[in-house]
């Protein structure tokens, strides 16, 4: 699932094709699409004719543009892509939702071969929609409290992957990236929260910071096809992963073999020797 490196890329690309410009129509071609957007199909359609877009925005791995009062909201799921196209471009077979502009310049078309992404429009959810307004900031927004959040990695009781990846606390860390945060700040995964002293989240926040700028720079991660940016093109962080997807290969800094272990239905990837296992452990 794109994490906020990703989806901050595409934002950015919205920033540059689609901000600015009135839609002319919108063809919605899969209702999985719209199924958050409790009005309906034609409703939506109807609802975002003839209006423009005026901000692209983002709270972790959601990004909306605001329509007005309104907000466009999105979420990418596993394999959603919002791509620029050409009008006269033919349609995928994956594209679940078309806009077309006014200026007949590039489409806007949310691709999706898997239909677990969708959009809706919110009312009054230009600032912050309602449906993400639970959210908690990322690293990278001005309203962002590392004091707090220190507090609440404390009280959590659980390991700190887990935490990294718990959206009410800090957003837009998935599990790459929490994987290669970790490994660079020298913490276990299942590492109690509670026992972390405040240099050890001070280090680690650090470390979350410098992944996911270097991801942005990148213009984030792509494994597959599935993430690429609004132009199409895919991210080239993977070439710089230093644990993730890496079982069995040297560690970057000491040379022991790269441990996988199973986590909550995914993987988690450590060092043994430069991320010790906790005698104490929350899985």
């Amino acid at each position: 699932m794109p994490e906020l490196p990703e989806v901050e890329t595409v934002r950015r690309g919205l920033e540059q094709h689609v901000v600015g410009r009135t839609i002319d129509s919108v063809r919605v071609l899969h209702p999985r699409a719209v199924r958050r957007h409790l009005a309906g199909t034609a409703d939506f359609e109807t609802a975002l004719a003839g209006r423009s877009l005026d901000s692209a925005r983002r709270r972790g791995k959601y990004l909306w543009l605001s329509v007005g009062e309104d907000g466009l909201l999105a979420h990418l799921g596993m394999t959603g892509q919002l791509l620029a196209v050409e009008p006269q471009a033919p349609l995928s077979p994956h594209v679940r939702i078309q806009f077309a502009f006014k200026d007949e310049g590039p489409d806007l078309r949310f691709t999706d071969q898997r239909t677990f992404g969708h959009m809706c429009l919110v009312p009054d959810g230009a600032e912050l929609p309602a449906p993400i307004a639970h959210i908690a900031p990322d690293p990278f927004e001005p309203s962002f409290d590392p004091v707090t959040l220190t507090r609440r990695l404390h009280q959590r009781h659980t390991g700190v992957k887990r935490a990294l990846l718990d959206q009410s606390l800090v957003s837009g860390i998935g599990n790459i990236y929490a994987d290669e945060a970790l490994w660079r700040a020298g913490l276990h995964w299942a590492r109690p929260t509670e026992t972390l002293n405040g240099p050890e989240v001070s280090r680690l926040l650090t470390a979350v910071r410098e992944v996911l700028g270097e991801a942005l720079a990148a213009g984030g991660t792509t494994f597959d096809d599935m993430y690429v940016n609004v132009d199409g093109e895919s991210g080239y962080f993977e070439r710089s992963l230093a644990v993730y997807g890496r079982e069995d290969e040297p560690c970057l800094r000491c040379g022991t073999p790269v441990r996988r272990d199973p986590f909550m239905n995914r993987s988690a990837y450590s060092c043994p020797r430069c991320q010790p296992r906790p005698r104490r452990a929350h899985w």
